[in-house]
């Protein structure tokens, strides 16, 4: 009943509702934002590592930190699983944690921040110091409804904050950049940006690049990690902490669950966890895959599209997928309330290229994975994205409890 009340409201009427909570929820608390620095990172992409990324610099530093980021939440030494699939936690939820990081003595806070919540106010009251952007491309148009409308949306961070770092190569970057604030415009490609990498090497143990005569190692493949490293690069120069510690900040980052995450195994194929579930991120995925493909061998790649979200997306995904891996096999994924086979057939419009032996249309997710692993050889690259570091499934009203690495190792050692 109250899913179906929801639906039948319009969104200015609930985002009301959203932005009276937020104020009750700042007095409740005392407006504890005001007693931190809070950076926060926008972007259809990459916000989860710049997250951490940001995180672990000003810990570095010498900080005391708190981060709300989709997979996680910290206090200080104190982390937990973000376990509620939102990026950006309700006003409530937000202004406690806010609190309790203030008063555990953190002087900053590090918080994905999505397009949802500034549309709705639920963070409202909060004097952002730092808005980061990673990109925006297309994602979230059941909600936004139009590219327009979502850029608005997340402009509405950089109106807030006092000062703002921006990639200078996505679309429209200057839309971001208000007159009388200070930006940082980071670049892979130009080399008039503030920040600039050059120098890139790429492989599946990581990245290297330099940064103003500073070489910087990653654990992180990727060059789309080199972009998220640049952006919380962006962050250290404004706030005054030197490359040396970013430096070695960066350098102990081990993996980021979820993201571009590498599952060792005895068959000796690169098997890859990502959270990826936009055109552009499929896109930045193969990028950075296909020159580190090794002659002859295959890249598989295990997807679905979540339900109730952008439908137009769909076929997208089916398409990329289809034009780049040498076998596509297409799943279940957090279909909600939506008809899962039907989301399915909506991506299978998309592959043109692999209706044949090489491609696979398996419901069950861990059939699927284990289809994949069956198939590789070494040397192969296993692609299993759309689900990254969460926990849960969401079928209807129910979580299903799901953990993509922990069905990667278990299905290896039935192998």
């Amino acid at each position: 009943m109250k899913r179906f009340i929801s639906r039948l409201l319009p969104q200015f009427i609930k985002n009301q509702y959203h932005l009276a909570q937020a104020v009750i929820a700042c007095v409740f608390f005392g407006f504890p934002a005001k007693r931190l620095k809070v950076i926060g990172v926008t972007g259809t992409n990459g916000k989860t590592t710049t997250t951490q990324m940001i995180t672990r610099i000003l810990e570095q530093a010498g900080k005391k930190v708190a981060m709300a980021s989709t997979i996680n939440f910290q206090i200080k030494e104190r982390k937990w699983t973000n376990a509620s699939k939102f990026t950006t936690s309700s006003a409530w939820k937000l202004q406690k944690f806010l609190r309790e990081a203030a008063d555990a003595g953190c002087g900053y806070a590090v918080i994905e921040t999505s397009s949802h919540a500034l549309d709705q106010g639920r963070v409202w009251g909060i004097p952002y110091e730092i808005a980061v952007m990673t990109n925006v491309t297309r994602e979230h148009l059941d909600y936004h409804k139009t590219m327009d409308s979502y850029r608005i949306a997340k402009r509405r961070l950089f109106e807030i904050a006092h000062k703002a770092v921006i990639n200078a190569d996505m679309e429209e970057p200057e839309f971001f950049r208000l007159p009388g604030k200070e930006a940082i415009r980071y670049s892979t490609k130009d080399p008039s940006a503030h920040l600039f990498a050059s120098h890139v090497e790429l492989d599946f143990s990581g990245t290297e690049f330099t940064v103003d005569g500073t070489k910087f190692r990653l654990h992180l493949p990727g060059l789309f990690n080199i972009e998220n490293a640049l952006a919380a690069l962006g962050v250290a120069r404004l706030l005054d902490i030197d490359f040396s510690t970013a430096q070695a900040a960066l350098a102990s980052i081990a993996s980021v669950p979820g993201r571009m995450e590498l599952v060792e195994n005895p068959m000796r194929a690169d098997i890859l966890i990502d959270y990826a579930v936009t055109p552009d991120a499929f896109e930045k995925l193969y990028a950075s895959i296909l020159p580190l493909k090794i002659p002859g061998s295959k890249i598989i790649h295990v997807f679905g599209a979540c339900g109730e979200r952008d439908r137009g997306k769909r076929p997208m995904l089916g398409e990329i997928a289809s034009s780049n891996a040498d076998i596509v096999i297409l799943t279940n994924e957090d279909p909600y309330h939506e008809d899962p086979e039907r989301i399915i057939d909506e991506i299978e419009r998309g592959v043109t290229k692999k209706k044949d032996k090489n491609y696979f249309r398996i419901f069950d997710r861990r059939e699927a994975i284990r289809k994949a692993l069956t198939l590789a050889e070494i040397g192969d690259i296993v692609l299993i994205t759309g689900k990254g570091a969460e926990e849960t499934m969401a079928l209807g009203d129910a979580r299903i409890p799901w953990n993509e690495r922990s069905v990667i190792e278990d299905e290896l050692a039935h192998l």
